[in-house]
């Protein structure tokens, strides 16, 4: 009987479990917070596009940083490192109700994004280390409805709780961002150590080889944040959602991606990386265009869940590195990637926010700018990406040599 159990239980603690609730524990903090932060910022903080242009900038900062998650790694054994990150991001998620004032505001979106990008990159160098290149596009897909499905179950919660029993803004912070925190100590507590199929270099590498890759996370970066920051606080501001009906729009956001998240992964991997991201590339320079244009609320509201949809087939860029890398260079890539893709990001929600004032379309022209440009990029993924072959201009045994520090 004895046995029976330990069976059971190591039946479980694998490392697909741990990608599985760690996908669980994410969203619960952050998407809590990014649903609840344009209203909480506006209503409570009087904030304008220039305070949450340059607190989104702040939140930034830590992705920039993200490259020394090598040098954490000297110290600490990766999987730990994810499990704390997680724990800080709740921490920092579950203390910004109690600090209503744009510094207070200031301080606990650093702490939170510590946490947040930190975890992010380590939980992407994991799954890529622990997912053989056959079985990743679906599985990262999987993890994406895992996620999505996660997020529909905390915005239906917390719709209720802001519309039915109005809570305040302090508890539903603190809710979800002790929840996280709880199941970081669930993962620290319950799961072993899983050991890496390759061991990791433990100094920053860049390859001459790898130069589309950080092109498109470049591009990837600069993008998204236009969305995250801009494309909901239109709604707040141009179109005057209340914190319930943004919590809905999540909601159904969250529907469709549970609903074509894996779909999308499998789709990734029957047509390639190439042909994936050229249809999000298109379809977002449509959608940004239009989100220039558009006077009608609702039709703003379908953007926004179009343009979170094919934000989903970005696993494409993943797995074309996944492909192309060598496989003792995935825990120093994830963070080198985190730091590329958030040298834009540090500088855009600031100058951007100063461009809103003027002009909200133009904001988001720029998007369209940016989609365009990673459409001219993509084309250059190569139908087979494998080393030797990393882009349609590589030629085979080109790969350079590292760049070290």
């Amino acid at each position: 009987m004895q046995q029976s159990h330990s069976e059971s239980t190591s039946r479980w603690r694998t490392p697909m479990m741990l990608l599985v609730l760690m996908s669980v524990a994410m969203p619960i903090a952050f998407n809590a917070w990014s649903a609840l932060l344009n209203n909480f910022v506006v209503e409570r903080a009087a904030f304008t596009g220039v305070e949450i242009g340059i607190l989104q900038s702040l939140r930034e900062v830590p992705g920039f940083l993200a490259f020394t998650t090598v040098f954490v790694l000297l110290v600490l054994r990766e999987q730990t490192f994810a499990v704390f990150s997680l724990a800080l991001l709740g921490v920092g998620v579950a203390a910004t109700g109690f600090f209503p004032s744009e510094y207070g505001l200031y301080f606990t979106t650093v702490l939170m994004s510590i946490g947040f990008h930190y975890f992010e990159a380590t939980k992407q160098s994991l799954s890529l280390q622990w997912l053989s290149k056959a079985e990743a596009p679906a599985v990262l897909g999987k993890l994406i409805a895992v996620g999505s499905i996660t997020s529909l179950i905390v915005y239906s919660v917390m719709w209720g709780l802001l519309e039915i029993f109005q809570l305040d803004y302090v508890w539903n912070f603190l809710l979800a961002g002790g929840l996280c925190a709880a199941l970081a100590l669930v993962m620290w507590l319950g799961f072993p150590h899983f050991p890496a199929r390759t061991k990791q270099h433990k100094t920053l590498i860049l390859r001459k080889r790898y130069w589309l890759y950080y092109v498109l996370t470049f591009l990837s970066g600069a993008r998204r944040q236009i969305f995250v920051v801009f494309a909901a606080f239109l709604m707040v501001e141009k179109f005057g959602y209340s914190a319930s009906q943004v919590t809905l729009l999540f909601l159904i956001n969250y529907i469709f991606n549970w609903f074509f998240a894996e779909r999308i992964g499998r789709l990734i991997s029957r047509i390639g990386e190439r042909n994936a991201l050229t249809l999000e590339y298109i379809g977002l320079i449509f959608v940004f265009v239009a989100y220039g244009l558009v006077e009608n609320a609702t039709l703003a509201a379908a953007l926004y869940v179009l343009d979170h949809m094919f934000f989903a087939m970005a696993i494409a860029i993943s797995t074309y590195f996944q492909k192309i890398a060598d496989p003792k260079d995935m825990a120093s890539s994830a963070g080198v990637s985190f730091t590329i893709s958030h040298i834009a990001a540090i500088v855009i929600p600031a100058a951007l926010g100063l461009v809103w004032i003027s002009s909200p379309s133009l904001v988001f022209y720029c998007g369209a700018a940016f989609a365009l440009m990673s459409l001219v990029a993509s084309q250059f993924i190569p139908r087979d990406p494998q080393p030797g072959n990393e882009t349609t201009r590589s030629q085979a045994g080109g790969g350079s040599a590292p760049a070290t520090v």
